[in-house]
């Protein structure tokens, strides 16, 4: 194989045509003009905001759904298209967008939320939280306007820091004189509510909406739309993009991961100097995505589930073929947190993070009964533990205790 210099691999892609006419319809955070099979959940909630253009406060509204199911593309679409009409009819509407599975502790959701409303330049640490929260209803108050709060996977947030912060926003409204504030929560937990406070829950008075996971034919629709936006004519192949949907399709019909492989396909085909986007490029894409995103969601994870996480990796380098128990996870957990200082969580919760766990994908954990001596979940891992080890050995809090 000839070693090409850096320069010459950018030479190579400079002086040959791209396969990609518009590469960003492909990225997670494009909305399109357009949102196929998502009419009901768009019509839903564009008649639960629609108040805001008379002047009123909408309801709170919770969106509920797997990743990849149109949630977040539905919300930002909408309130878009609300604060155009707004600006049409002299209204002041806008609205504030978090990923709380990036900022993860109350103080950084704040001043996030206070930087998509103008109020800027807030450290990412060091004021007390209370400071922040009066800083945002300072800034919301400065005229009549609407302001709109998109929590996005809301439950990463009240999983790592608990739900402070969402009853300040459901209670925000008391302390404001001329503005106001409506909160679209966005969450893949269909029981995200029975971990809220009971003074949270009697705060919401939220609309709910539901989305169903896309099927093949779903998926396919949507992938053919950001083809012609994405590549240039004649480049994919039709059996391609079926091939996207159906894998996509299979693993809770998740749009996101459909995209991605066409995406990252696209990027196969550019390295290997073809000009077709064929099923070989996306069964290479699905190994590609596969391993990029076991070692993201590895990382991303909420540090008690790490550890269990952790656990269970030990456990499954050092079973020998044995059955891997919750009981067994306990056990290996808890000594792993005497060792790194961290306080053990209960049984419950341990089972509550394993099936988190098993939700992404990463694990299986289906219940057997064990006959007099009761029921348990027997674990194993689902992805290809190097992937995990990966993220594990990178970080020194975890690297030491792996064993070999």
């Amino acid at each position: 194989m000839i070693s090409l210099s850096v320069d010459d691999i950018f030479d190579s892609l400079l002086m040959k045509k791209s396969v990609f006419k518009n590469k960003r319809v492909l990225s997670h955070d494009y909305v399109p003009n357009e949102l196929p099979h998502r009419e009901k959940e768009i019509q839903k909630l564009a008649y639960i905001l629609a108040t805001a253009l008379k002047g009123g406060k909408p309801s709170n509204v919770f969106m509920y759904g797997k990743t990849g199911t149109g949630k977040t593309a539905v919300a930002r679409y909408v309130l878009k298209k609300l604060a155009e009409r707004g600006e049409k009819l002299g209204l002041s509407l806008s609205y504030a967008y978090v990923n709380c599975r990036y900022r993860k502790t109350n103080y950084r959701v704040l001043v996030k939320i206070c930087d998509e409303i103008g109020c800027r330049g807030l450290p990412e640490t060091g004021l007390p939280a209370d400071m922040i929260f009066d800083k945002m209803i300072k800034q919301i108050d400065r005229k009549d306007q609407l302001v709109i709060i998109i929590l996005d996977e809301l439950d990463w947030l009240v999983k790592s820091s608990g739900d402070d912060v969402l009853y300040q926003l459901t209670r925000i409204n008391n302390e404001l004189e001329r503005g106001q504030v409506s909160l679209i929560g966005i969450t893949n937990d269909l029981k995200f509510k029975d971990n809220l406070d009971s003074r949270v829950l009697s705060s919401l008075s939220e609309e709910s909406i539901i989305f169903s996971p896309y099927n093949a034919q779903q998926l396919y629709d949507i992938l053919k739309q950001r083809t012609v936006m994405a590549f240039e004519d004649g480049v994919v192949d039709d059996s391609a993009l079926r091939l996207a949907a159906a894998i996509a399709a299979q693993e809770h019909g998740d749009a996101r991961r459909a995209i991605d492989l066409l995406r990252v396909a696209g990027e196969i085909v550019e390295r290997q100097g073809e000009n077709k986007l064929t099923e070989r490029h996306i069964l290479e894409a699905k190994d590609e995505v596969e391993k990029d995103l076991v070692e993201v969601t590895v990382r991303d994870l909420p540090v008690q589930e790490q550890l269990i996480l952790l656990a269970i990796v030990n456990l499954s380098l050092s079973s020998n073929g044995d059955k891997i128990t919750t009981g067994n996870v306990k056990k290996v957990y808890e000594d792993i947190c005497i060792k790194l200082g961290y306080k053990p969580v209960t049984l419950r919760r341990i089972n509550d993070i394993i099936s988190d766990l098993e939700m992404l994908g990463i694990i299986s954990a289906p219940v057997v009964s064990l006959g007099r001596y009761g029921r348990t979940k027997l674990i194993r891992v689902e992805v290809p533990i190097n992937s995990i080890l990966k993220v594990f050995e990178k970080d020194e809090r975890f690297s030491v205790l792996l064993k070999k």
